[in-house]
């Protein structure tokens, strides 16, 4: 599995679950990922966590980034809104972060309220210039990601819960090069959930499936994502014959 070399070492370098803090019939530690101590060690700069929906994938990246100090709707740490003060999830306080560096930039992506995080950066009166020089809101979806990638993401630890949700493959192409671009010096660090086999295909990527209800190391090739997608592409018509009501 890919490892930093030196000089590339991540900001975050470890997150433990406080086993005195589980609450086995609350949720989220009713779910399997949480039901017990874990701890993780973080090795490269860019982690991607990948799974079936329910397996705690945006749980974790939520609980995380509040955890190191964003917002719950998203944003750097200085878009915490006011509504924000209180965790959410019980998962918040058993986390134990580790870092190596304290004290660094960055920005959480929480794709289903991005556009909340948009409104906040127009009542805040907010330039446009870190966001290409055009309002977040006057672009599509996929425009103010690309946007965001492009203008506002240098260094710092970056929290990524499916950035591909507004992205084409083409997008999800152009966001690769800007993994590779911002990571290749160490001086950025991405934490990414995300069900897309092309982000999980990043060369340098640490793949961790959570389907079996802990963290287990993975190519990305041996995801159901990636064999999924590539056995439909390959021969739809073997899936429709169990998808289809024949007439």
């Amino acid at each position: 599995m890919p490892r930093t070399t030196a000089g590339h070492r991540p900001f975050l370098s470890h997150v433990s679950l406080d086993p005195g803090r589980i609450v086995p019939s609350k949720f989220p530690f009713n779910l399997p990922l949480f039901s017990k101590p874990f701890s993780l060690e973080f090795d490269s700069m860019v982690t991607m966590f990948v799974g079936e929906n329910g397996s705690g994938k945006s749980t974790l990246l939520e609980a995380l980034a509040q955890r190191a100090g964003f917002g719950i709707e998203g944003g750097s740490r200085q878009h915490q809104q006011d509504h924000e003060s209180e965790p959410v999830s019980a998962l918040v306080p058993a986390l134990v972060l580790s870092w190596r560096y304290q004290g660094v930039r960055g920005f959480f992506l929480r794709a289903e309220s991005f556009y909340k995080f948009a409104e906040h950066l127009v009542r805040l009166g907010s330039t446009h210039r870190a966001y290409g020089g055009k309002p977040l809101l006057e672009q599509s979806h996929g425009e103010s990601f690309m946007a965001l990638f492009e203008n506002n993401f240098e260094d710092g630890l970056y929290v990524l819960d499916e950035p591909e949700s507004a992205l084409s493959p083409g997008r999800q192409l152009s966001f690769l090069s800007i993994l590779d671009r911002l990571t290749r010096n160490g001086n950025a660090q991405f934490l990414i959930a995300t069900h897309s086999p092309i982000l999980l295909a990043f060369p340098r990527a640490t793949v961790l499936s959570l389907d079996s209800g802990r963290f287990q190391k993975t190519d990305f090739r041996d995801t159901e994502h990636y064999r999924i997608t590539r056995g439909f592409l390959e021969a739809p018509e073997r899936y429709f014959r169990h998808l289809f009501v024949e007439e």
